[in-house]
């Protein structure tokens, strides 16, 4: 009798353990999928706003290319059309999104150095009230701000990956230039840049389903 008493008592303490261990478990995956929906909204939040960033730096290249073929005189319709080298490519590379996302960031830090020559060049052509040198500063500080949430974007996403470099080392920029050719090379940069940031807002969108979503 006493033998039987205590397996009874054996038994329903283990089913109490049991129970006690399936309550643990479950505690534990909606605790997982609470942190999970968390990283997700914060991946979803952050890529919606570098996406608002994006368009608006679209649309502010397309403008500015409008007044820079407004203040450089005669020929400027046919100044974007030529072909000038060392230009960034436009194009995005690499076919996961941490290569996607390594690739627009790096790219945009190759424009950098094509702002800086570009707006040095059209201070020499344009007055210093010239609403082109203002929108060239504009769509530097815009851009640097857009790297810096891809940056962060990219680093949320992927913690363990090293922050990327741009590759091929320092930016090439053109040697001396003519004032012709300062205008042609402006005008390339500037279309090119309208481009990729056009490239830029279509991969965001992309990666908004296929990056953020598969994070549940």
């Amino acid at each position: 009798m006493n033998g039987h008493v205590k397996n009874m008592h054996f038994q329903q303490f283990m089913e109490s353990v049991a129970t006690l261990l399936s309550l643990l478990l479950l505690m534990t995956v909606d605790s997982t999928k609470n942190v999970a929906a968390s990283k997700n909204q914060h991946c979803g939040d952050d890529l919606q706003q570098t996406l608002k960033l994006t368009r608006l730096v679209h649309k502010e290249s397309g403008d500015l290319i409008k007044t820079y073929k407004a203040t450089q005189g005669e020929m400027s319709e046919l100044f974007c059309k030529v072909s000038v080298n060392n230009i960034p490519d436009p194009n995005i590379s690499g076919l996961e999104p941490p290569e996607k996302i390594a690739s627009i960031y790096t790219h945009l830090q190759a424009f950098f150095p094509h702002f800086k020559r570009v707006y040095e060049q059209q201070i020499d052509l344009q007055s210093p009230q010239s609403p082109l040198l203002k929108d060239l500063t504009r769509l530097s500080i815009r851009s640097k701000s857009l790297a810096g949430l891809i940056n962060k974007f990219y680093q949320r996403l992927f913690p363990n990956l090293p922050v990327p470099e741009p590759a091929g080392g320092p930016t090439t920029l053109p040697p001396a230039q003519n004032v012709f050719q300062q205008k042609v090379y402006g005008c390339v940069v500037l279309k090119t840049y309208k481009e990729f940031m056009s490239n830029v807002s279509k991969e965001l969108r992309n990666l908004k389903s296929k990056v953020c979503r598969k994070r549940i």
